[in-house]
């Protein structure tokens, strides 16, 4: 563990080590893409292709587009595409112009979107035909402009801003903004620089041998952390071909990655799930180009990691822990085989991992207590939400995860659980507090807790806990009350237990932790409907 007097101390430290190069993205790929222009450079499941070259005068050409709208330097662009070609033209027009990209997946729903424009005032959305969401833009104060990019990158202007954004603090070093959920259920805007995300981009490409020559497959959305940050980005980093697919499907997947050779990616369990219960037509070796697999967002279960080593014996695949604010941790290829399957495995290079207890003081070897972190990947802030930010902070510029763990005399990181109460289904965490809100206003609902149940396949799925006022709901017309309040599928219970009573604090709170336990339990006063 490195000692520093203050943070300028550790920022040349990062320099030293070549995890900052103060070097934008797009420079960086324009430069290493300038003697292969004629590559294939990004192309997805719909049919579209561009080589470097064409990607790079398809950018210029969106990036004048904007400048001649009056998009100007700092203002932030919120990208709400699918995983298509258009979504990297996007960004890299963004970057060009030296505006700051925001990211979030295509399908949040109109609050969120609403929200999310509002947080951090952007001046423009970028969107798909498909996916556009006036309603969801028309809520936001900011009344920013809407630019639809369709097929063969077309594009309409909707609008247009009134004026240039209010600049956010550190706004010279903002390079991305990418939005997570919170406990509150408003997402989060997190603010990385071109030299946090370019180490981890850096990190990741010496530690799995990453290049120009090894092509990206990226089903995971890429207006999500892993899509846009091990994905787009990435792919720009290394001058590799980004091969997209939008709209999970194994069996095409494996026909895509054998294709086009893909090496790398970065996906949650599910995707690796289907992947090992996919049938594999043909001679070829499973997977057979695919170097590795980084599997995030939730443990992956020791039984599938021992699956996935039969089904892909040329592909490592280990653990992914991470958040959307960085930091990172992955076992390697010489990791012992006991660590890849029961660990998320050991941080990237410059990454500082302690485990603290409940004082704030840091814990021995093999004591659970919440993980921290430190590094040159680990972000900048919270735009719009310096006071959150500042909460999350040690006394000694130490990240607060929410996460517990345990961290061996390896340096290999146990995830044994969370202080926070999202549930992360599929990779993608959710706040409970909307549902229990919805739930809440059910006639014959007294209480109602939300929370994660364990599932092989999503890692969780969306368990409401209910006592009942009276009768008991059914089930399925608790479903239909939900859509009403405004509820996407995505978002509704999959899974409902009947209670007589909750497990509270001494102040009231529900004991969400208790009601886990009751269902590991099978505990005799919750009931499966």
């Amino acid at each position: 563990m490195h000692s520093f007097s203050t943070s300028s101390e550790r920022e040349k430290w990062y320099r030293d080590m070549a995890w900052w190069q103060d070097e934008r993205l797009e420079s960086r790929y324009e430069r290493l893409s300038a003697a292969r222009l004629d590559q294939l450079a990004v192309t997805d499941n719909h049919g579209g292709k561009l080589t470097h070259g064409q990607l790079i005068r398809a950018a210029a050409e969106l990036r004048d587009e904007l400048a001649r709208h009056g998009i100007v330097k700092g203002d932030r662009i919120l990208i709400v595409l699918p995983n298509r070609v258009e979504w990297q033209v996007a960004l890299l027009a963004i970057l060009q112009l030296q505006a700051i990209p925001a990211s979030i997946p295509a399908t949040t729903d109109i609050n969120h979107l609403a929200y999310a424009i509002d947080l951090v005032k952007c001046s423009l959305v970028l969107t798909s035909p498909e996916a556009a969401s006036a309603g969801g833009i028309a809520g936001a104060n900011s009344s920013p402009g809407l630019l639809t990019l369709g097929q063969g990158r077309r594009s309409q202007w909707h609008s247009r801003p009134d004026k240039a954004a209010p600049p956010l603090p550190g706004q010279a070093t903002i390079d991305h903004i990418a939005f997570t959920s919170s406990t509150t259920g408003n997402p989060k805007a997190v603010v990385h620089s071109a030299n946090t995300l370019g180490a981890l981009n850096q990190t990741f490409t010496e530690r799995f041998s990453l290049g120009a020559d090894r092509p990206i497959f990226m089903a995971s959305p890429l207006g999500h952390s892993v899509g846009a940050y091990h994905g787009a980005r990435l792919a720009l980093f290394t001058g590799a071909c980004l091969v997209l697919q939008d709209g999970w499907d194994a069996e095409q997947a494996l026909e895509m990655i054998e294709q086009y050779g893909c090496a790398f990616t970065a996906a949650a369990t599910p995707f690796l799930k289907d992947l090992v219960d996919a049938d594999r037509t043909g001679s070829s070796v499973k997977l057979g180009s695919l170097k590795s697999f980084l599997c995030g967002g939730a443990p992956v279960p020791p039984v599938l990691m021992e699956q996935s080593r039969e089904e892909f014996p040329n592909t490592f695949v280990t653990n992914l822990w991470g958040m959307t604010e960085g930091g990172l941790v992955t076992c390697v290829p010489d990791s012992p085989g006991d660590k890849v399957i029961t660990t998320a495995g050991i941080g990237l290079p410059g990454l500082e991992l302690r485990v603290l207890d409940g004082a704030g003081d840091e814990l021995p070897a093999n004591r659970e207590g919440e993980l921290v972190m430190r590094g040159p990947g680990v972000f900048l802030g919270y735009a719009g939400q310096d006071d959150l930010y500042q909460a999350s902070l040690t006394a000694d510029g130490f990240f607060r995860t929410g996460d517990l763990a345990q961290i061996d005399e390896q340096g290999y990181v146990r995830i044994t659980g969370r202080l926070k109460d999202l549930i992360i289904r599929g990779g993608v965490n959710i706040s409970p507090i909307p549902i229990e809100d919805a739930l809440a206003r059910h006639p014959d609902i007294e209480s109602v807790a939300v929370i994660g149940f364990p599932d092989e396949r999503l890692g969780e799925r969306i368990c409401a806990v209910i006592q009942p006022r009276g009768r008991k709901p059914d089930p399925e017309e608790l479903l239909a009350f939900c859509r009403e309040q405004g509820l996407t599928k995505r978002f509704c219970p999959e899974v409902i237990r009947f209670t007589g009573n909750m497990p509270r604090t001494a102040g009231g709170k529900i004991r969400k932790a208790d009601l886990r336990d009751r269902i590991a339990g099978n505990g005799k006063d919750l009931r499966a409907t």
